[in-house]
């Protein structure tokens, strides 16, 4: 019957996964569908504007070479037309002439026949017949206004679908996640000189199968990449995995998006624990700021934050190691007295994990470190074998001390304005760096009995966490040289 039954449950999730992956897949149909229909629409909307837009401009070529065959034809008219008026009264000129000259040769008066033979002389000689050119000033060929456009009717007829860049594929093998950067390389099936540049988008998600339809968090865009890899910073990892895809682009047109590939991106990642800190302390987020005027906001929102605490979001629920606890102090107080403390909702139980913590370093008091589950409402961190921690006095004179069971060590060093901290579970480390120049503050080196929980304390001050962080590649370095070895910075025990 047990056997049945595991076998039958089994079934069941097998069934589930499937059915999940398949109404997946169905969202993916019906947005292709959409993205069809769009797509098309926009690609025949922009084939008819390039086509009325060519239309547009063979219209205003035809209109400008036909203004210029009238202006042509309008000159040569005129010069034809003075030079047609100029003849015509120069020949009735010397139609007069010949006419008078006529008569004068055939008159049988001898009286005034030499002065008017000498004065048809004179009008000869003067006559606008003889000033005249018989040649045309302008010619009526017009073979320099012909066209010719079988080369541009060739190229037309010649006009395709502009040519689609290729696919790009994403070479995850070559990809790189470290130091909360993520370096992408791809590469294409064939090269293409037209290649003009990448569009690359990014997206995190908590599931490490294929892209999903429908996503909590939306597509980054990344424009204008000239190279065949790109190299994101400054990542926050709140999420397990990213996913990654890439298109090539030419002058005119994109391509298709390359097949998404999802990378793994772990890193630490917790909230604050608003319900058990002390009342004296206002938490937002990771902020946490010291309040004079005691806790009655805080106190109203207790019930809310523990029904609707991020740590029971779905998204975070999925999270790998460390485990989230259902809450640092199940059925415990807050914090009070002279503890102004505030936890971390995540227990560290294996691997290495690390955050970072900005502060004031006017505060009078701030701490930072780790603590057991167990540690008292009443104690303050680092005075007790429940919590390690690094501590800044401002109150008499300014001092910074590593802190363990009621022991304290004083640390000639700068005070950082941010701290991170360092937490090897297994190898029992607890190292705190100036979270700027990653330079070694202190290391506590123990044996945790225990799972761990980040741990901060503030009076008179204000300081913000830091999560989603890797384990920087020079802390790991600058661990594996120090491993095993005696320093300064021994441990507190």
């Amino acid at each position: 019957m047990g056997e049945h039954k595991e076998s039958l449950r089994k079934i069941i999730t097998t069934l589930a996964l499937k059915n999940d992956e398949i109404q997946n897949f169905i969202c993916c149909l019906k947005q292709s569908l959409q993205n069809l229909e769009a797509n098309s629409t926009r690609v025949q909307e922009d084939l008819e504007s390039e086509f009325s837009s060519l239309q547009s401009v063979l219209d205003e070529l035809k209109d400008g070479m036909v203004t210029r065959i009238k202006q042509e034809r309008a000159s040569r008219t005129y010069e034809l037309q003075n030079q047609l008026s100029a003849c015509t009264k120069a020949l009735e000129s010397s139609e007069e002439l010949l006419e008078l000259a006529n008569q004068t040769v055939c008159s049988s008066e001898t009286d005034g026949f030499t002065q008017a033979a000498k004065d048809i002389k004179d009008s000869v000689t003067m006559a606008p017949a003889f000033r005249l050119s018989l040649k045309a000033k302008v010619n009526d060929n017009m073979n320099h206004m012909m066209v010719d456009f079988t080369q541009e009717r060739e190229m037309l007829q010649a006009i395709k679908f502009l040519p689609v860049p290729p696919t790009p594929e994403i070479l995850a093998s070559e990809c790189q996640v470290c130091d909360n950067t993520v370096a992408v390389m791809w590469a294409l099936p064939e090269p293409d000189s037209k290649i003009d540049h990448y569009i690359l988008e990014h997206r995190r998600t908590n599931h490490e199968g294929p892209p999903r339809a429908r996503e909590d968090y939306p597509w980054m865009v990344v424009e204008g990449i000239r190279e065949t890899e790109h190299t994101l910073t400054g990542l926050r990892f709140d999420t397990r995995y990213m996913n990654f895809r890439v298109k090539a682009c030419n002058k005119a047109v994109a391509g298709e998006f390359s097949e998404p590939v999802t990378l793994e991106t772990h890193a630490f990642t917790f909230k604050l624990d608003a319900g058990s800190c002390h009342q004296n302390l206002r938490v937002e987020d990771l902020s946490v700021e010291w309040d004079s005027s005691g806790g009655k906001i805080q106190e109203m929102r207790k019930d809310k934050n523990r029904t609707n605490s991020p740590m029971h979001s779905p998204a975070r629920s999925a999270m790998m190691s460390p485990k989230r606890a259902p809450s640092a102090r199940v059925g415990r107080d807050r914090f009070t007295a002279e503890s102004y403390t505030v936890l971390g909702d995540s227990m560290i139980d294996a691997g290495q994990q690390y955050w970072e913590v900005s502060l004031d370093k006017e505060s009078k008091a701030f701490a930072a470190g780790v603590a057991l589950r167990s540690l008292g409402r009443f104690d303050q961190l680092g005075k007790s074998n429940a919590s390690w921690c690094i501590h800044l006095n401002n109150w008499l004179q300014q001092s910074l001390t590593a802190k363990h069971n009621n022991k304290a060590r004083a640390l000639d060093c700068p005070i950082p304005d941010r701290v991170g901290v360092y937490c090897n579970y297994e190898e029992g480390t607890l190292s705190f760096y100036n979270a700027r120049s990653k330079l070694l503050i202190h290391t506590f080196r123990t044996k945790f009995q225990q799972p761990v929980i980040p741990a901060f304390m503030v009076w008179n001050g204000t300081f913000t966490v830091h999560t989603g962080l890797q384990v920087p590649s020079i802390v790991q370095s600058g661990q594996k040289r120090n491993s095993g070895t005696s320093s300064s910075n021994a441990s507190l025990t």
